[in-house]
Order: structure tokens, then C-alpha cells, then sequence
């Protein structure tokens, strides 16, 4: 049985990969399904009429927190809930989900999620617990309009529900790099954009190596093993290019300060 007023939001672009468990998952508790795409060139859009979501196209790209914000403005529903095209609803959370919106409950929840880094399920490395709050009742909640790590915005709690939120967030060395790359730029020019310069080339070396260590030894990311390693390496290496980048729009824009 289908909860009442229940839509799932999901922005794509060429997400073929892990799309259609993702729909697979809410298929049964949805009311609708709205996915807007930015220029998929796979078989993204085939996967979501086959699921019979509602496709919104936005070739222009103003970051994920207003793109997500779009996919939420076309939902009718009153509750609403939030999902990566590369995340899959475990059965018991799903169930968790259809009990939180058909008691009457309120407010904004959060989902525990477990991610997957080139094959290994992490848990550690500062990846779990990961609680991130995603389901909420129409105009309880908004998203950010940053361009990377956008943030859920509301007041006060988010319980979490019982079950896990499956993350297939790397599905290799090639992803890794693809994405350290987009983000790393996304970070610095979101950084600049309100502000932020750079401290120079010892605060970028600097910040890279205290990347490495938070997450490998302080998160205890060796308990992850050879993908714990991996996993610091490029959260370093992430850091670096993005401070990096930084460094060269600072120089461009010197005027402000820290």
C-alpha cells in the first residue's frame, strides 16, 4: 500500500550505475518520483520512465543545493524524501519510513547511511555513523544553495530511523578521481564566493596532511583497511587540490582578507 502524500526528489546526471535500485527501492511506498536532470547521455532517462518517474530537464548546473531544491518544487506531496541517484533504501528502512509518515508524525528525519568506497562497505574513516537528514514534511525544511555539500536547513531535532540508507558513493579509482576533481573546484570557488582566501602554500600543505591523518589515524581509518588507506589519501588529496585552487582565486582577488 502506497503511504499518502509520500515523493522522492532525485537529481541525475548520466547515474545509470546504481539508478535503478535506487527507484527499485521506493517504488512501493511512493506517492511520485520527480527526478531533474542535468544532460544525462546514458541510460538515466530510459531507467526513469521505465520506473514511471516524472523527468524535469535543467541543462544549466547552479550547484547541487538549488538543483536539489528544484527537484523538491515539483513535488505535490506533503512529505518528501531527499535521495542520491546512488543510494538504495534497505527494506527495513523503507518500512521505518512508511510508519513515520502514515502515524502523523512531523518535522524532519534523518536516515543512517552506510556508504561502499570502491567495493569495501566503510565503518569508519569518519564515514559511520552518518546520519544525514533527508525526509521531511513540506515546509518544514530547504535546501542550501551551495554548490557542493549542500545542507538540509531547519530547526531543531532530526531523529533517526531505525535501518540503513545503502551509499554506493565510489564505484572505483576512476570515480574517485572524477569526482576529487569536480569537487575539489566546486569547493574552492564556493569558498571564494563567500570570502574565504587562501593562508598560502604551507596552509595548503598543511591542511592536506591533517586530512590524511584525521581520517586515516583519528578516525581510525586503518580499521577499513587497504580502502581506509585509499580513502585518506585521496580525502588529502582532495584537500589539497581545493585549498590549492583556492591559492590561485585568492591571488586573482587579493583584497580580501581572511
Amino acid at each position: 500500500m502506497v503511504p499518502i502524500s509520500l515523493g522522492i526528489a532525485i537529481i541525475t546526471k548520466n547515474a545509470a550505475a546504481h539508478l535503478a535500485d535506487c527507484l527499485a527501492s521506493v517504488r512501493e511506498i511512493a506517492a511520485d518520483i520527480v527526478i531533474v536532470d542535468s544532460g544525462s547521455q546514458d541510460a538515466t532517462l530510459e531507467i526513469a520512465e521505465r520506473f514511471g518517474a516524472q523527468v524535469f530537464s535543467h541543462l544549466d548546473w547552479p550547484g547541487f543545493g538549488i538543483q536539489k531544491a528544484r527537484a523538491v518544487s515539483y513535488l505535490q506531496t506533503d512529505w518528501i524524501l531527499s535521495l542520491d541517484a546512488d543510494e538504495v533504501l534497505t527494506p527495513e528502512l523503507a518500512s521505518a519510513i512508511v510508519e513515520t509518515v502514515s502515524n502523523g508524525s512531523d518535522g524532519v528525519y534523518s536516515l543512517s547511511r552506510l556508504s561502499n568506497f570502491c567495493g569495501r562497505w566503510m565503518h569508519h574513516s569518519g564515514w559511520r555513523p552518518d546520519h544525514v537528514p533527508r525526509l521531511f514534511r513540506r515546509g518544514m525544511a530547504a535546501f542550501s544553495d551551495d554548490l557542493v555539500h549542500e545542507k538540509l536547513l531547519f530547526a531543531g531535532a532530526a531523529p533517526v530511523l531505525r535501518g540503513d540508507l545503502l551509499h554506493y558513493s565510489y564505484d572505483g579509482l576512476d570515480d574517485v578521481l572524477d569526482k576529487l576533481n569536480r569537487y575539489s573546484s566546486a569547493g574552492a570557488r564556493q569558498r571564494h564566493a563567500k570570502g574565504k582566501r587562501s593562508g598560502g602554500m604551507g596552509a595548503v600543505i598543511g591542511k592536506a596532511v591533517w586530512s590524511f591523518l584525521r581520517t586515516y589515524i583519528v578516525r581510525r581509518g586503518f580499521l577499513d583497511g587497504r580502502e581506509g588507506f585509499v580513502l585518506a589519501v585521496a580525502n588529502a588529496e582532495g584537500t589539497y587540490y581545493r585549498q590549492l585552487k583556492l591559492l590561485y582565486l585568492s591571488e586573482q582577488s587579493p583584497e580580501i582578507s581572511n
